[in-house]
């Protein structure tokens, strides 16, 4: 289980295809914002403020530093091997298979569970168009799905304040129908959609910062830095904005395309960052100066987690129907009560539209990993199968989008960003590992881009993955080792037996040299 593949047969791969040197440091970095810039804004401004109130401004600065430093860590090891797999395939050349596995395992919840809250995000925005903009009432039961909190290792749902989210399956099922299909998205239409949720957020901007309250900016850090438990506070509020960031890793992909990529590189993850973050903190200072953003307290006063039983009986009450914390399409809410409901709508509108695209990437995304796992033989080859007429994956497709589904079904999308994100750090903090290792074990080997005080910047990386880890709610953070647990089970019985390394396969695959996951673009 400790056996490792061998890199040698990994660069192979990449060297099938040589991609032409073309982009600059400006394209590299609108390619990193137009990644980066997505859902995350969108849905998590709400939870953000539950956990941290005002001062999720602050978390936004702390989530970034830490997905900086991730960045270059892993534009390192993407430079030297840009294939399919990301990290499962970095870690499995460096750390061995079974660690491999268990950062493949990683990303299939970070994928699906963040196609997962896509998903919601969208229902959110879509009826709110519906009840503001047609005056439908839609059914709550069917709006959202029950709250859950841990009884020891056991989950226990609370169906109080719903049964099912039926819009999130809605859109969830009709992206795996388009991927079963073979619809992709063409880069045109990417840019079209970033461009839609980048004017529709600088609009939001333009109309909140002149109308800032200061009065509603304080307190300004309701819970404190670290709040009263994990998962709370300015810092619990990064790690679930750690979510908004994902997708940076479109920039370190890039690296194989990019014009001196030792220089440029940086240039293109740090502006990208910096921009965002300076962006994200603009809508976040609109949102809270404009109509407050302080969090909805239980019922014995103290501060509750979004997506809670408690927290979504304290939204119940009618003083708190107004607030930002208790809205399911924040931005747009905001909007609507500073008196720009059409804007709202328009919104509204345009978050419904570009949400579909996010959730295709990421639906695609993990087949991806399903299928190179599969093809490494780890998991069940059969994953794999073609449809004979729309020559797509559509048995791991399928697969993929039931199981998005059903977490879409019965999750808030609070709890599901932040369980992404256990996924995604978990990931990250391996490649900031391997990282060090490789220059240990493989110092000569060609690297088109090396990471400058890399003894210093990865450790800083793994230590703020681990830190934000550490900070996310307490439900989130056991749902990894049960997921671990669950993959080991199914590797120890299956995929070590299994393995083409094992058997001395090494295969080197022509169609892959250029074409590694697409970035969850959130």
């Amino acid at each position: 289980m400790w056996r490792v593949k061998s890199l040698d047969a990994i660069l192979a791969t990449a060297e099938k295809k040589s991609l032409h040197r073309s982009l600059g440091p400006v394209q590299l970095t609108l390619l990193g914002i137009g990644a980066i810039i997505g859902t995350g804004i969108f849905i998590l401004t709400a939870a953000a403020s539950q956990k941290a109130g005002p001062g999720m401004m602050l978390s936004f600065v702390i989530a970034g530093a830490v997905c900086a430093v991730a960045a270059l860590c892993y534009s390192e090891l993407a430079a030297m091997a840009p294939v399919s797999g990301s990290a499962y395939t970095y870690t499995y050349a460096v750390m061995g298979e079974l660690l491999a596995w268990c950062v493949g395992w990683a990303l299939i919840l970070e994928y699906a569970v963040a196609a997962s809250a896509v998903s919601v995000g969208w229902s959110g925005y879509v009826l709110g168009l519906i009840e503001q903009g047609l005056h439908f009432d839609f059914p709550d039961l069917l709006s959202a799905g029950p709250t859950w909190s841990m009884n020891g290792w056991v989950p226990t749902p609370d169906f109080s304040a719903g049964i099912v989210n039926v819009p999130a399956i809605i859109v969830a099922l009709a992206v795996t129908g388009l991927l079963v299909l073979g619809t992709t998205e063409s880069a045109r239409v990417n840019a079209i959609l970033v461009a839609v949720k980048v004017i529709a957020l600088t609009v939001f901007i333009a109309l909140t910062l002149p109308v800032i309250d200061s009065a509603n900016l304080s307190p300004f850090a309701p819970n404190g830095a670290f709040g009263a438990y994990s998962g709370m506070g300015i810092v619990g509020a990064a790690a679930s904005i750690f979510f908004a960031y994902v997708g940076f890793d479109a920039v370190s992909t890039a690296a194989e395309e990019t014009k001196n990529p030792q220089k440029n590189v940086p240039i293109g993850l740090i502006g990208s960052l910096a921009f965002c973050t300076v962006f994200y903190l603009l809508v976040a200072l609109g949102a809270a100066g404009a109509i407050g953003a302080q969090p909805v307290l239980g019922a014995d006063g103290s501060a509750v987690q979004p997506g809670s039983a408690a927290f979504t009986a304290a939204c119940a009450l009618a003083e708190n129907s107004e607030r930002l914390v208790c809205s399911n399409e924040a931005l747009a809410h905001v909007l609507r009560v500073i008196g720009h409901e059409q804007v709202g709508n328009a919104l509204g509108v345009a978050a419904m539209l570009a949400l579909p695209s996010v959730i295709l990437m990421m639906i695609y995304g993990q087949t991806r990993i399903f299928f190179v796992m599969a093809r490494d033989g780890l998991l069940p080859e059969g994953l794999t199968k073609m449809h004979k007429r729309f020559k797509t994956p559509y048995v791991v497709t399928i697969f993929t989008g039931l199981a998005v589904a059903i977490g879409a079904a019965l999750f808030p999308v609070g709890q599901l960003a932040d369980i992404s994100n256990s996924g995604t750090l978990f990931a990250f903090f391996m490649v900031s590992i391997a990282v060090v290792i490789l220059r240990r074990t493989d110092p000569n080997r060609a690297r088109p881009f090396k990471m400058p005080l890399v003894y210093v910047i990865a450790p800083l990386s793994a230590l703020g993955c681990a830190f934000l880890f550490w900070n996310l709610p307490h439900d989130a953070k056991m749902v990894l080792p049960i997921w671990g647990a669950i993959g080991l089970v199914i590797y120890f019985a299956y995929g070590i037996r299994k393995s083409h390394l094992g058997r001395g396969h090494v295969e080197v695959h022509e169609n892959d040299g250029d074409i590694p996951p697409p970035p969850a673009t959130t």
